[in-house]
């Protein structure tokens, strides 16, 4: 009786010791070694967490750019600077990087517009824009200024300046936040070297933005006439750019009446 006891204490430490040793091999066979860089790419990053690279966390965009998943140009917090000691760790090309920041398409102050009402209310653009007229400015597609960018923005960057959102370019990172969280879709992130704004997002006609804001553009088409190179289109009453065909002329700027195109 004490032998077949024996026999089978013996007989399952024996297929014990063979699937350890399988599995301990296997482990080390088949392990996969960490990325040493990632912890490199992680340190050089500002560990802001705040999504604009498009993953959970900087640890989760550090491990993407480490497998060549990712840019090394995703990071706006990061911004030229980062990219180029990331592009200089891994060893890669790391072109010329210009800065993106955000801007906002409006010149609606207290000075330039009219206010249906005084809103006495929560302190969110969201929440007053769901009231009568969706403003209590008279131009419905302009900035209520309510600091709903303002608070979620991580890094400062924005200030409510005589009831429009004013964004400081050198703090910001181009993270996008502020973008989302905008109701009238205002504001937009764009290369700092583009220079010259459209600073307005009404698409009234003529005749009821001048009635609205002294500050709007009515779509009187000067811009897209006197622009040599086609960069400038006026369409559904409002002007846009297009930077790729844009050399800074600044003609738009000199001419435009209502003064909505600037150079910044």
């Amino acid at each position: 009786m004490y032998e077949t006891i024996l026999y089978s204490v013996l007989s399952v430490g024996a297929i014990a010791l063979v699937f350890g040793l399988i599995l301990g091999f296997s482990a080390k066979k088949l392990s996969v070694k960490p990325d040493v860089r990632v912890d490199q790419i992680f340190n050089i990053l500002p560990g802001a967490n705040c999504g604009g690279c498009g993953f959970p966390g900087c640890a989760v965009f550090a491990e993407n750019v480490a497998s060549g998943k990712a840019s090394h140009l995703g990071c706006p917090p990061a911004g030229p600077e980062g990219a180029m000691k990331i592009a200089e760790f891994l060893g890669i090309d790391a072109d010329e990087i210009n800065k993106n920041s955000a801007y906002v398409k409006c010149r609606g102050t207290d000075d330039n517009i009219k206010r249906n009402y005084y809103y006495d209310g929560p302190k969110s653009c969201v929440a007053a824009s769901q009231l009568a007229a969706g403003s209590n400015k008279s131009c419905t597609y302009g900035c209520i200024g309510l600091s709903s960018c303002e608070n979620v923005c991580l890094f400062g960057a924005i200030e409510i300046v005589n009831s429009v959102a004013v964004i400081n370019k050198n703090k910001c990172t181009a993270c996008g936040k502020c973008v989302a969280v905008c109701p009238k879709n205002l504001i937009e992130i764009t290369n700092d070297a583009n220079r010259i704004r459209v600073l307005c997002n009404s698409r009234d006609k003529g005749k009821l933005v001048r009635e609205n804001c002294r500050a709007g553009c009515f779509g009187c088409n000067i811009c897209q006439n006197n622009c040599e190179t086609g960069a400038i289109t006026v369409s559904n009453n409002i002007a846009s750019i297009d930077y790729d065909k844009c050399t800074m002329c600044m003609k738009c700027v000199d001419k435009c009446p209502a003064k909505s195109i600037k150079a910044v």
